[in-house]
């Protein structure tokens, strides 16, 4: 892993929308489609969000753009190499590589939230891979949320439509990241950041005895 050190400290979050949420908070270098989030080259800790649709059940039908797949790998070395969480889908094929249980040759490692107890209008099962700090440090997780969101019909949303009794979501509500969700993922990676500034300072002591 790289070890970053800026005085001038910020998160960086890529694969983002344009209308992202992070946008509005000053300590984010936000990458969205415009940007291109594999031309990110610094050393900040990340939270990834690359495109699912390659990686999902019905791959087959969603006809990803050349090269779209590959982006999640990529977001994976990233999150390893600096530090961060790579957000996917629960049923992503993409967790297929990576162990489900213990910690990967990475000391990297996987959890399961549900967004709808973040604040999202939906159930929407997720699974964040984890690298720079250790499982038993993570904050919180909030506690299971039973409110019943309705929309405008009356009726409670899911991702896809495809629940009884439920209105399908649109592509913003099937895509944004909730605003405690980020606190979350703010408060994991000033974890990250502040046991990366230890190790640095482990590595970079003087040598008193050469005085």
């Amino acid at each position: 892993m790289v070890i970053n050190i800026n005085n001038n400290f910020k998160y960086a979050a890529l694969f983002c929308r344009n209308d992202s949420a992070y946008k509005n908070r000053h300590s984010w270098d936000v990458y969205d489609a415009a940007r291109d989030a594999t031309k990110y080259e610094g050393h900040l800790p990340v939270v990834c969000h690359p495109p699912c649709r390659a990686w999902g059940r019905l791959s087959h039908m969603a006809n990803p753009k050349p090269g779209e797949k590959e982006l999640a790998l990529w977001a994976l070395d990233r999150v390893r190499m600096v530090g961060g969480i790579l957000e996917h889908p629960s049923g992503s094929r993409l967790w297929d590589q990576i162990p489900s249980v213990g910690s990967d040759e990475y000391d990297g490692f996987v959890i399961e939230i549900d967004q709808y107890d973040f604040g999202h209008v939906a159930h929407k099962k997720t699974k964040l891979y984890i690298c720079g700090v250790e499982r038993k440090d993570l904050p919180a997780l909030p506690e299971k949320d039973n409110t019943i969101h309705l929309c405008e019909k009356g009726k409670r949303r899911s991702i896809c439509g495809n629940v009884k009794g439920t209105t399908r979501c649109t592509q913003y509500q099937r895509e944004y990241t909730p605003e405690s969700l980020i606190d979350w993922f703010e408060l994991v990676l000033e974890l990250i950041h502040d046991r990366y500034r230890l190790l640095h300072a482990m590595f970079v002591q003087p040598n008193i005895n050469n005085k």
